[in-house]
């Protein structure tokens, strides 16, 4: 897969998953923007699928 086109997928994965993401909103609001995005790299299957997509780009 070419560096476009895993980007492409990344892309769509956010875009689709993430964009209006409730539980994301919810973190912000009661425990911040750094608990939010923590959340969402490490225990959100959506950010682990990301995570596995992105190292394809190394």
């Amino acid at each position: 897969m070419s560096k476009k086109q895993t980007l492409q997928e990344l892309s769509e994965i956010i875009d689709t998953y993430c964009v209006n993401c409730l539980l994301k909103k919810h973190f912000r609001e009661e425990y911040g923007k750094s608990y939010a995005h923590s959340f969402c790299i490490n225990k959100c299957t959506v950010g682990e699928k990301i995570k596995e997509v992105g190292k394809k780009l190394l």
